[in-house]
């Protein structure tokens, strides 16, 4: 009898609200992980669509809503499940889907704790596709606030190897090894080039700072590195400008407290900040998780 061997398999959580933003985002992860065993979770958060639809709820009428809700999200996540085998028939990946009565940055964040989920992989924005905004407000929060590394991917961005990724970072702050080891896994797959972009006025690093780069190149040992400094006052246009320069495939940030990225996504003010996404944006989180 053959073992069916787990534990090296890559779970991600896909949330979907089935738009063409939301499957875009799925053929974009189905082709990232063309070559690993995979379980996706196609996961639909429905609590929304009860409160915000067409119909006044009352108190007598929120069960029947509710069951109308969870059946049509059943029927919609069994269609979408459809289309992605029929678009990917890869028998390295399986699927699972999730319905669930709550909202989306809740919901992610319970399985990602439950199933200890690798990665979450989504579009920059929902149906509502508001394209003044950077990204959408399930986006924004489930970046904020879901403790898992995120993959944000543009509307209409077509899937490319990526080959060349940036990765910000400023070394003040310890980093956590899971985060790495997972970052390294993936674009060793790729054989990428990944230039670890540290923008900053001051030349030297202090003695805390060496150590949190040494422990990046220790991690990141079977990449492509380079440690590029970069000197700039304007965080965003340098990261956006060297992006540009340099052909790049992804961009990696970390979200931490009191980090460049943390400040731009508690912003009201997000998208004028300078800072414009559109390539695929991994962020990691330097949260220890059990």
């Amino acid at each position: 009898m053959s073992l069916k061997i787990d534990f090296a398999m890559k779970k991600i959580v896909i949330p979907t609200d089935f738009s063409q933003i939301a499957m875009n985002a799925i053929k974009y992860a189905i082709e990232l992980f063309e070559h690993d065993f995979c379980r996706f979770y196609i996961l639909h958060a429905y609590q929304q669509d009860i409160y915000e639809g067409d119909l006044l709820i009352t108190r007598e009428t929120l069960n029947e809503v509710t069951k109308t809700a969870n059946k049509n999200s059943q029927v919609q996540l069994k269609k979408a499940l459809k289309q992605i085998k029929k678009l990917s028939p890869n028998p390295k990946h399986n699927y699972k889907i999730i319905s669930a009565n709550n909202i989306l940055v809740d919901e992610a964040d319970k399985v990602v704790d439950e199933r200890d989920i690798d990665l979450i992989v989504m579009g920059t924005h929902g149906k509502t596709n508001n394209k003044k905004l950077t990204f959408g407000s399930h986006t924004l929060q489930v970046l904020k606030y879901v403790k898992c590394p995120v993959l944000v991917i543009p509307e209409n961005y077509k899937y490319v190897e990526p080959k060349e990724v940036v990765f910000s970072t400023d070394f003040s702050m310890p980093y956590q090894k899971r985060e790495l080891t997972f970052l390294s896994e993936l674009l060793s797959d790729c054989q990428a080039q990944i230039d670890i972009l540290y923008v900053s006025e001051m030349k030297n690093l202090s003695l805390r700072e060496e150590d949190n780069k040494h422990f990046i190149k220790e991690n990141l040992r079977n990449n492509k590195i380079s440690f590029i400094t970069v000197d700039g006052k304007n965080i965003a246009e340098t990261i956006s400008s060297y992006i540009k320069n340099h052909n790049t495939d992804m961009l990696v940030m970390i979200n931490r407290r009191h980090s460049f990225l943390e400040y731009i996504l508690f912003q009201d003010t997000i998208n004028k900040i300078g800072l414009t996404i559109d390539i695929p944006f991994l962020v990691l989180q330097n949260i220890r998780r059990n």
